[in-house]
């Protein structure tokens, strides 16, 4: 068997280039399991990119009543920004217009609390317009604001990590109906990863970007060394059988995680219809975090190292 093919689809002989970011892990809880996924799925909207957005988030997965504060259901979120102090701005904007506003929810810190932290709950009392109460248990404090359905709880303090940013692995196929069933089928074994979220809708991003742009205001534009309709009018990275590419986005609390899941997406996304899987980068000079997919694959057989 061919090391850089997997069930015939080649592995192209490149890399992902990925940046640190700094991280928070937020745990909402609900009286039941759907109010939980809603706020969720709330607060991480809009997050897909910091190239417009103030963070990358997602549901990094769901929790069982034994895996909480309070006992009850709920979901895990991570959230990425350049810095602290964006990341703070953030997490304190989305926990209070989509967490403190949906039925029956509070929010705690779900990673170590070091030296690094930023303040959410201390930001968020302030609506209680002095009828706020704080609680120390066990070292933590926790606010309760009170609202319309009781009370609202948030821990004050959360602690943040330095993470991992913009791994990624691109699809590339011979018509939309393949490529997507087997972006998706990446998607769901990536997932799997404790730590990753892929903050892209449904875990996928069709305008992948390069960077800079024709136009000086913009940051960044459509990568069109993948774009099948402007092959023959610009350089292509595509064989002449593809018609269409698929990028999964990787963010991690380690490098060690995004390898995983990008081992995983590489033998779940090998799937008929799939010409070649590769990866984007801009030759290394944006992030020092350098995933090359070969390499991923004989560390990660099967998404296991070895």
């Amino acid at each position: 068997m061919n090391p850089h093919t997997i069930d015939g689809v080649a592995i192209a002989d490149t890399f992902a280039e990925a940046f640190p970011m700094t991280a928070a892990r937020a745990i909402i809880t609900a009286d039941s399991p759907g109010w939980a996924e809603i706020a969720g799925r709330t607060m991480s909207g809009y997050a897909t990119s910091v190239i417009a957005c103030d963070a990358e988030a997602a549901i990094e997965r769901t929790l069982t009543p034994d895996e909480t504060p309070d006992g009850r259901p709920g979901v895990a979120i991570l959230l990425f920004a350049f810095s602290r102090d964006a990341l703070e701005k953030a997490l304190s904007n989305r926990v209070g217009q989509c967490v403190m506003t949906c039925p029956t929810t509070a929010c705690y810190n779900g990673l170590p609390v070091g030296e690094k932290t930023v303040n959410v709950g201390g930001r968020l009392r302030y609506f209680g317009d002095g009828w706020q109460i704080s609680k120390r248990l066990e070292g933590r404090r926790f606010w309760r604001i009170p609202v319309m359905d009781g009370e609202f709880t948030c821990e004050e303090t959360f602690g943040t990590t330095k993470g991992v940013a913009g791994g990624n692995i691109i699809l590339l196929g011979v018509d939309r109906k393949a490529t997507l069933a087997a972006t998706e089928a990446a998607v769901v074994a990536m997932r799997r990863v404790p730590g990753v979220i892929l903050p892209f809708p449904g875990g996928i991003a069709r305008s992948g970007s390069k960077v800079g742009s024709k136009y000086k205001a913009l940051r960044a534009s459509t990568n069109t060394a993948f774009a099948p309709t402007l092959r023959g009018l610009v350089p292509t990275e595509l064989p002449p059988e593809v018609e269409c590419g698929y990028e999964i986005v990787i963010d991690g609390l380690t490098l060690e995680s995004v390898e995983q899941a990008t081992a995983l997406g590489l033998h779940a996304g090998a799937r008929p219809g799939v010409v070649q899987i590769t990866a984007g980068n801009y030759g290394g000079k944006l992030g020092p975090f350098h995933i090359r997919l070969r390499d991923v694959l004989e560390r990660w057989r099967d998404g296991a190292p070895s």
